[in-house]
């Protein structure tokens, strides 16, 4: 997803030092769920078609700048935001209210498209955008993981309602004949009210009370990047923000590569790897307990490989299956990353760490991502199209280095969550 990504992608938490509740039942679980599934709606309505939607308007020179506003906002929102939610203010709250600016924000950057504003204004309307949705995904996220009782065995099947979610963003998009056209953007500003009102349906974690003055570093976040003093964790990092900068590829250009090939509802098409995200989801806690956290990254990052292998081919019923594999690809890490800091982390820098993890991939990883994946598109573009086989190989090699790295430095740990600190 993603972004994400989409997404999500995206996967990484911006509310700081979250108390671990246990009271949490049936009900609340069903709150998650019910959470997730409206918000992968939503963040699919606005992703998945944003790309075609610029192109078909004027604006296909800003796809690139358009996907990397989010990595941009994930430089400032992540650690700032889990500061305010930490100190200040329920994360629910805070939720609903980023939940409200998006969909302000998102109107207006839609008005902005089609009344054809300029270039740089419909920018800076996406971006204001993104400052407002790029930490909700990773708030919903951090929420769910304190409110379960058993986060490693629940959080995969309740985040996989996220991916239902998606899958019904991208089929109602292409159903209502929305994959070009800004009615995605009016769909999603009604997605995300929809958002903020559910939100009433989870419980309402208040923040922990201060403990003593804070400095201006630890108001900002700032403290959490003192965990890069740990090796262990410093290689996670590091491993999660290399491989998304190949990922920021997926959702801007393999729509256009698709349509390349002749398909159509290409919004459609692309759920396949949401697919495939589902059944890993509903698997992750039995592969965790059989092959351990070290297999289960590797095994993702080798399916990132194998997916850019078989876009690589730019054969039309060769490539659906790499898409497909998207769903393996990104569950087995960018899921799996975020529950390995939860499990081995002290409650009280456990979330800070996926703040750290956030700022990795969604700031980082995918800023690089974005802008360099455009330049190499622009660079395998040819008088007669785009060289997809150039495109994706070189993507290929690029994960093959990152699972390279990953395999000569990461070093499993058992869970110790009272010594785990920076």
């Amino acid at each position: 997803m993603s972004i994400v990504l989409s997404r999500a992608c995206s996967l990484s938490a911006v509310v700081c030092a979250l108390p671990v509740r246990r009271d949490v039942g049936p009900g609340s679980k069903a709150g998650f769920s019910a959470l997730f599934f409206v918000q992968g709606i939503t963040m699919a309505a606005w992703f998945v078609p944003l790309s075609p939607v610029l192109e078909a308007h004027g604006y296909g020179g800003l796809r690139s700048y358009a996907f990397a506003t989010s990595a941009i906002a994930a430089l400032v929102t992540p650690l700032l935001f889990g500061a305010i939610a930490d100190r200040h203010a329920s994360p629910v709250a805070v939720l609903r209210w980023a939940s409200f600016g998006s969909a302000l924000t998102s109107a207006l950057a839609t008005h902005a498209i089609a009344s054809h504003w300029p270039a740089a204004a419909v920018l800076a309307l996406i971006q204001f955008h993104a400052l407002f949705a790029t930490p909700t995904w990773s708030l919903v996220t951090s929420i769910a993981l304190a409110g379960l009782r058993e986060p490693t065995r629940e959080f995969g099947p309740v985040r996989a309602f996220g991916t239902f979610g998606w899958i019904g963003g991208c089929l109602l998009i292409s159903a209502i004949g929305a994959d070009a056209s800004t009615r995605a953007g009016v769909t999603t500003a009604i997605g995300w009210i929809a958002v903020a009102a559910t939100s009433w349906s989870i419980p309402n974690v208040p923040p922990p009370p201060a403990v003593g003055r804070q400095t201006i570093r630890e108001r900002l976040g700032l403290d959490a990047l003192g965990l890069l003093r740990r090796p262990e964790y410093r290689v996670l990092f590091l491993t999660a923000g290399l491989a998304a900068v190949p990922l920021a590829a997926f959702y801007p250009f393999a729509p256009a590569h698709l349509r390349d090939l002749g398909f159509q509802h290409t919004s459609a098409w692309m759920s396949l790897a949401q697919a495939t995200e589902i059944l890993a989801m509903f698997s992750l806690a039995g592969w965790l307990g059989r092959w351990g956290t070290k297999r289960i990254l590797a095994a993702g990052l080798t399916f990132a490989v194998l997916r850019y292998v078989l876009l690589a081919t730019d054969q039309p019923f060769v490539v659906l299956p790499g898409i497909a594999l998207h769903g393996f690809a990104f569950t087995l890490f960018f899921v799996t990353a975020p529950i390995c800091l939860n499990h081995t982390i002290d409650p009280a820098w456990r979330t800070r760490a996926q703040a750290l993890l956030s700022l990795s991939t969604q700031g980082v990883g995918n800023l690089v991502g974005y802008l360099g994946t455009g330049a190499w598109l622009a660079a395998c573009t040819r008088p007669t199209g785009t060289d997809w086989s150039w495109f994706w190989g070189g993507l290929a090699v690029l994960v093959t280095m990152v699972l390279a790295y990953f395999q000569a430095t990461f070093r499993d740990r058992p869970s110790s969550a009272e010594t785990a600190q920076p």
